[in-house]
């Protein structure tokens, strides 16, 4: 026996929604009723679907809607329409002249956090301007006064100079816990490829807001294609640091960082199951998961790993010493902690504000549409993060400190700390959330966050300082 269904039942909550600014009400296949005539008597209502007879327990005229007197539009309902009854056309017209790229943009000039966001970038680039400026002028007086000093035809006196040419001989010494870095730097490049990639196609508008799942999909399709880049820039940085366990290098690139994100987000999916969500992943999605990285992300990335061997290691401007220069004492400042510490500050001063909205997009079910701030933010933490690194190295490299590689990495990956912070600040300021499964969620997605901003940071920070320390000692002249 087929269950009828009533669709005024159904569809009155919605229709009050949609419509509640309209002066009239009509209910769908039923007669129209009007909220502003009082003392009205209750009269039988015929579903033209169903041909049943009912009398609506509502009472309407407690709705504070009032039907206009000189309204003259007749009347329709669901039934007139489905059965091609309808007395007038629909008052929405189409606009041609709207680009599908742009379809949003009426809904980002009418909300009121379009200022807010502007204030974000203003901030943002003012702290650019400021880093921008500062190492404008490292690199254009200080190291242009320091290259001449140190080429001078008299070595004698350059000789007792205090500088960063002092440490030249140490300067690209491969450092402790080269595997685990190399690891980082792949899964690094991987992540910063992928939201490249994806926070463009956005911003063109190939990826609706309306569908919150298209953005993940995409990422987690990108991820999958480029373990090729993630096994090339691992293998060829592990050679680059002496290192010769080129198996376990592969193996550790294609399975730790994606083998801790997975766990995590089970173990989230596990909770999810126990609590009967709806929102729990089933477990075939999983094992389509499992094969996209086993079966697809896995072999690229021992693809580009082969390549990266393949290639000879990164040649170094100037020879390393066989026997390493003690370090000087160093001021509170120039030590390793205060200098991390320091340097995720201005990153995540660029980012605090386009944060929040992003939170709010994943916890309080808001629908997050501005992209094209997003990839704007996108590229001043690029240059922010790349800068603060550059600055706070080379105050290093002028202490005569020369341990930079993973210096240079924690500085800017530092930023996913104080994420992190701003995080727990937003779970006892922002939400309610009761129960320890939920705390447990939340803390458990945003250790994923973390951990993936941290990857990404950092491998920005590493190879802006890379490309500096390099430019600057190939410039020196050196016995």
């Amino acid at each position: 026996m087929k269950r009828r269904i009533h669709f005024g039942s159904v569809l009155f909550p919605l229709l009050i929604l949609c419509f509640s600014s309209c002066s009239a009400f009509y209910l769908p296949g039923l007669a129209p009723v009007s909220f502003c005539e009082e003392g009205k008597d209750i009269q039988l209502y015929v579903n033209r679907l169903d041909s049943v007879e009912s009398v609506l327990p509502y009472e309407y005229d407690v709705f504070p809607f009032c039907k206009d007197d000189h309204e003259k539009r007749p009347t329709e309902n669901l039934g007139q329409v489905l059965f091609g009854e309808r007395i007038e056309s629909s008052p929405y017209k189409e606009n041609n002249n709207i680009k599908w790229a742009s379809r949003w943009d009426y809904i980002l000039v009418s909300m009121p956090h379009t200022n807010i966001q502007w204030f974000s970038i203003m901030n943002s680039l003012v702290i650019v301007l400021f880093l921008s400026g500062m190492v404008a002028m490292i690199m254009l007086r200080t190291l242009h006064k320091d290259i001449a000093r140190y080429n001078q035809v008299d070595q004698e006196d350059a000789q007792e100079e205090s500088g960063w040419k002092q440490v030249h001989g140490d300067v690209f010494r491969p450092p402790r816990k080269g595997m685990l870095l190399s690891v980082f730097l792949g899964q690094g490049t991987q992540i910063f490829i992928m939201t490249f990639i994806t926070l463009f196609l956005a911003c063109l508008g190939f990826l609706s807001p309306a569908n919150r799942g298209a953005l993940m999909t995409c990422a987690v399709v990108l991820w999958v294609l480029l373990g090729t880049p993630a096994g090339y820039v691992s293998a060829r940085l592990y050679k680059t640091f002496g290192g010769e366990k080129w198996k376990t290098n592969v193996l550790l690139t294609a399975l730790l960082c994606p083998g801790i994100v997975f766990a995590d987000f089970f173990l989230m999916n596990l909770i999810l199951w126990v609590e009967g969500s709806s929102a729990a992943i089933p477990f075939g999605t999983l094992v389509a998961i499992l094969a996209l990285w086993f079966g697809i992300s896995v072999p690229l990335t021992f693809i580009g790993a082969y390549f990266g061997f393949k290639k000879p290691a990164i040649e170094q401007p100037v020879r390393t010493n066989q026997i390493p220069r003690q370090i000087p004492e160093q001021s509170f400042f120039t030590k390793p902690i205060p200098g991390i510490v320091m340097g995720g500050i201005l990153p995540f001063g660029c980012i605090f504000i386009q944060l929040f909205f992003i939170l709010n997009s994943i916890w309080s079910h808001q629908m997050y549409y501005m992209f094209g701030f997003l990839f704007l933010v996108f590229i001043i933490l690029l240059i922010t993060c790349s800068e603060a690194t550059i600055l706070l190295c080379y105050f290093h490299l002028c202490a005569e400190d020369y341990h930079w590689w993973w210096r240079s990495f924690l500085t800017s990956g530092f930023t996913a700390v104080y994420l992190f912070i701003y995080a727990v600040h937003y779970f006892f300021s922002k939400l309610q959330i009761i129960g320890a499964a939920s705390t447990i969620l939340y803390f458990g997605y945003t250790m994923i966050m973390v951990l993936i901003f941290f990857l990404f940071t950092g491998t920005i920070g590493f190879f802006a300082c890379f490309w500096f320390v390099n430019k600057i000692y190939s410039v020196v002249k050196v016995d």
